[in-house]
């Protein structure tokens, strides 16, 4: 394998390093859960216990505030018109929807109202959720979920509290106990983007003809647009060991993270078509021209990059292992500028971030997997960008 090593850009790095392990319808109701399954708790107002901070939030105008809490393993996050979120629970095999003053579980027709047809394993489970475009007036709402012997991309419609009508958008993904990827989101053309891992078959990330290790493109519908690089194949781009973080800038450039093997993880602007080495090329370098260069690098121990969300002046993206937010500036223009890494141990691992509701950073933690969980965790908080 060619690794190449540079020296990462300096950045405003803060606190002790703790290292983890790697790696507007009408809203719904909220029925009282079973006692077998409790639903999370929740917060309008009140902040992170300061006794349970390791490192003081810093470099952000505002402290991370509790949305909900009690999570267990939660993964993917899509926020709702009414100013709520659903979030995906790994390993339970639910959805959950949590707002200030909101915590259900939402029905399925999985056996004890799970997500049908999940099979939860090492890193597999529930994953991404994304909302349609078309949310208002179609209600459906796209999982990436393991199965017995896949990974897929399922559309359920959303309807008093459950959700039914499954459909299969996309099956056969490669999985494995880890590098399932699972990362899925609509981009500003409509077209449903999903992220797939090697699934520890690293020769797949450049076949063309395997979904695996990959950033997929397709119609909301499962079909792939005659646009796509080659014809009648979904593959965007290839290349990727285990892509989990998706993202547009105001350009409409498409933004990835993807986690490294050993040295060093990746933010990737993705070229219709393009290929990102893996596994020839871990890191800086374009092994000779004949792949695309990220445009940051981190090492391992400081990022293991998962979900990333876009503004117009940054990107922000959700550390696992470094246990902190990074804030990596857009240059419209080329590449980007130098990062910041903000709540350095103050909240462990943080799994995904998106943009709230009330325009404030929403990150969810995963501390109850390969972490240490404190009280309350894990825990979706919200982050002020604005004082």
């Amino acid at each position: 394998m060619t690794r190449r090593r540079t020296a990462l850009a300096p950045a405003a790095l803060v606190g002790t390093l703790l290292l983890g392990c790697s790696d507007s319808a009408q809203s719904p109701g909220t029925p009282t859960p079973t006692a077998a399954q409790p639903a999370p708790s929740t917060s309008a107002s009140t902040p992170v216990d300061p006794s349970e901070i390791v490192a003081a939030a810093v470099g952000l105008p505002g402290d991370p505030v509790d949305v909900a809490t009690g999570l267990d393993v939660p993964w993917g996050m899509a926020v709702l018109p009414d100013g709520t979120a659903l979030v995906t629970l790994r390993d339970e095999a639910r959805v959950v929807q949590v707002g200030p003053g909101v915590s259900t579980v939402l029905g399925a027709d999985g056996p004890d109202g799970r997500v049908p047809d999940v099979v939860p394993g090492g890193e597999g489970g529930l994953l991404g959720i994304a909302l349609s475009p078309e949310f208002s007036s179609d209600q459906h709402v796209f999982l990436y979920q393991t199965a017995r012997d896949d990974n897929r991309v399922v559309r359920y419609t959303l309807a008093q509290n459950r959700l039914g009508e499954a459909t299969p958008v996309l099956t056969g993904i490669p999985k494995n106990s880890t590098h399932n990827g699972g990362r899925i989101a609509f981009g500003p053309d409509g077209k449903l983007y999903v992220g797939t891992g090697d699934a520890q078959n690293r020769p797949a990330a450049q076949d063309p003809t395997s979904l695996g290790g990959k950033i997929l493109r397709l119609n909301p519908d499962g079909t792939v647009p005659p646009d796509n690089p080659t014809a009648g194949s979904p593959l965007w781009s290839l290349g990727h060991r285990n892509p989990q973080g998706l993202g547009w800038d105001s350009t409409g450039r498409l933004i990835a993270a993807e986690f490294g093997q050993d040295e060093w993880d990746e933010l990737n602007v993705i070229r219709p078509g393009g290929n990102y080495g893996w596994p020839e090329v871990e890191g800086p370098g374009d092994g000779g021209g004949r792949f695309v260069a990220p445009v940051q690098t981190w090492a391992t121990d400081d990022a293991s990059p998962s979900g990333i969300t876009v503004t117009p002046d940054a990107v922000y993206v959700a550390a696992l292992r470094g246990e902190r937010l990074w804030r990596v500036p857009l240059n419209p223009d080329g590449p980007t500028g130098t990062p910041d890494a903000y709540l350095q141990g103050a909240l462990g691992r943080l799994r995904t971030v998106e943009v709230g509701p009330d325009g404030s950073l929403w990150v969810l933690t995963s501390n109850t997997f390969r972490g240490e969980p404190r009280s309350g965790d894990d825990r979706l908080v919200s982050v002020p960008l604005s004082s």
